[in-house]
């Protein structure tokens, strides 16, 4: 029975700490603090697996009984001690938040990371609570970087939640010249979702692809009843958001995301510095520690209650 029970902690310990290696991006999506519980992982582990070892070897020694007790306790104690402080760092939002029916989000950008780093901690955060977000990428950002742009971008859709990233092939720095396309493109990918929300790039941007993405957006959905604009890092001074989503906890989130567009990690934008302190200063103008800012188009008053 001792060496039963010796033999299953030891399994136990080193699944929770295999669990806790191979779950490592889950971890950085979902707690506030991963390389605790990760450390705490592996520490048990380290000390109370050879421990136990030992136990099991020289079970039959009068000397083992006391420390086998205190072993068992000690590694399964290790293990209820994870598991809760997995549950307590938790980033979730408030539970009146939770919709009953997924609202449906459609985030459109012009290039590969346009996505995280203008909306990145909203859409978190919307997942969190039980949205359905869709991503649509007009170029694959190839004059601005290499090819590995869109996959890094379905990477970073993943890693949010998201239900779907697309990435289309339109000419990068050079999307008004197909912004008819683009209308029909939004516009069949707004048809098929019948999304509730729809973000976009602003005017107020000194991006020419933004600036074209903007106006292709509002063509498309013409007839939709909230359409928001977020703030991308090449917004000029006469951005001016009215609508603030509160992203308390979810700013480290936007941070991992932006992280996975390495190809651009290089710009001085991409930093998490720079992310958490316009993070800051928009959760200033929104009286909250952190949050993520927008024009709006048009907002339908119903939906202001779905509007974390």
């Amino acid at each position: 029975m001792v060496l039963f029970a010796h033999t299953l902690l030891c399994f136990a310990l080193l699944g929770t700490a295999a669990g806790a290696l191979l779950s490592a991006r889950w971890l950085r999506r979902h707690t506030t603090h991963p390389d605790i519980v990760r450390r705490t992982a592996f520490a048990s582990a380290a000390i109370l697996v050879p421990a136990a070892t030992l136990c099991t070897v020289w079970h039959h020694s009068a000397l083992t009984g006391p420390t086998s007790m205190v072993v068992q306790v000690f590694g399964w104690a290790s293990i209820i001690l994870l598991l809760v402080v997995v549950r307590g760092t938790m980033i979730s939002p408030p539970d009146d938040e939770v919709t009953a029916r997924p609202r449906r989000v459609l985030a459109v950008g012009a290039h590969p990371d346009d996505l995280e780093l203008g909306c990145g901690a909203t859409l978190a955060r919307w997942i969190d609570a039980g949205y359905e977000v869709h991503g649509l990428v007009m170029s694959n950002g190839e004059r601005g970087g290499t090819g590995v742009r869109p996959s890094e971008a379905i990477s970073a859709g993943s890693f949010l939640g998201a239900k779907s990233v697309t990435v289309l092939n339109f000419p990068d720095t050079r999307l008004s010249d197909t912004s008819s396309d683009m209308v029909v493109a939004i516009e069949e990918l707004v048809s098929r979702l019948q999304p509730d929300i729809i973000l976009t790039h602003s005017s107020n941007d000194s991006h020419q692809d933004h600036k074209a993405v903007h106006l292709a957006t509002l063509r498309a959905a013409r007839f939709h009843t909230t359409l928001l604009c977020y703030e991308s890092p090449s917004a000029t001074t006469r951005f001016r958001p009215t609508v603030f989503v509160d992203v308390g906890g979810y700013v480290d989130v936007k941070v991992l995301a932006i992280a996975t567009h390495r190809d651009q990690s290089d710009k001085p934008y991409m930093t998490g510095e720079r992310i958490r302190a316009t993070a800051s200063y928009r959760g200033g103008q929104a009286k909250v520690r952190h949050a993520e800012g927008y024009e709006p188009v048009r907002v339908l008053a119903s939906m202001t209650t779905v509007l974390p």
